[in-house]
């Protein structure tokens, strides 16, 4: 159905990127809000990480929402950061320190 993990980890550094994606059988059901929400929440409180980020194509709106969901705040746009298959696309970057509030459940 889909795929969720961590890239750029820096265990000394406390960062790492969630990186996901869902088929689109398994989208609009927040499936994928609950599962960045449950492993964000591991990865602080048991990994104990500082700083994670989410990045997304500014065209893929579901993700913004995703991201938005979850309490990653929207930092900036990094400029045609993104190769896809139709070309470079600029993409949105998120991000959560230790301390910000979690989503109510």
């Amino acid at each position: 159905m889909g795929l969720i993990g961590w890239g750029d980890v820096d265990l000394r550094g406390g960062s790492a990127e969630i990186l996901y994606w869902l088929l689109p059988a398994g989208r609009g059901g927040g499936v994928m809000t609950d599962a960045v929400v449950r492993l964000s929440r591991w990865a602080m409180d048991d990994l104990g990480l500082h700083r994670l980020r989410l990045t997304h194509s500014v065209a893929n709106p579901a993700s913004c929402r995703v991201a938005t969901r979850t309490g990653f705040a929207l930092e900036g746009t990094m400029r045609r950061a993104l190769l896809h298959a139709d070309g470079w696309h600029d993409e949105h970057l998120h991000a959560r320190v230790r301390g910000d509030e979690w989503p109510a459940e």
